[in-house]
């Protein structure tokens, strides 16, 4: 039997190597990778975001971020108003085109979420989400302690 460390370790690496390799498979669908998934995602549910935005709530380096703004908006996905010379503050939403590909996106990460949690109960799920934001919140706290 697994002891705590390796049983959580190992489960929080292969479920992030599974979520990689669905949004990857699901992504090349539509000649777009991981991270513009991401952004198309956030840019759906939010109506407008500013890359500094993008950043924060895609867990993504400013570096990832612009190059994912950049190739969206020459695809025609998105739209930024550099009205700043600072283009990471300005606004960005999506096109026509990008609400439709963002929409399919949306249904179709609907139905992974649902199927990958069969056979869980509603209180099963708050169970593990609050266990979840609890751990992250105290791995946080120990790496702010150590560096």
């Amino acid at each position: 039997m697994l002891d705590r460390f390796e049983m959580f370790t190992v489960l929080m690496s292969k479920l992030s190597y599974q979520i990689k390799k669905i949004k990857s498979e699901e992504m090349e669908k539509f000649n777009l990778k991981g991270t513009h998934l991401s952004c198309l995602y956030y840019l759906f549910k939010n109506k407008e975001l500013t890359a500094t935005e993008l950043c924060d709530i895609c867990n993504e380096d400013k570096a990832s971020i612009s190059r994912s703004v950049e190739y969206l908006e020459k695809q025609n996905y998105l739209i930024c108003e550099s009205k700043t010379e600072k283009r990471y503050k300005s606004l960005i939403h999506l096109t026509q085109k990008g609400e439709e590909i963002a929409k399919s996106i949306c249904q179709k990460i609907d139905g992974i979420v649902e199927m990958a949690s069969a056979g869980l109960s509603e209180a099963d799920r708050e169970i593990m989400y609050r266990a979840l934001m609890l751990i992250n919140g105290n791995l946080n706290k120990l790496n702010d302690e150590v560096h």
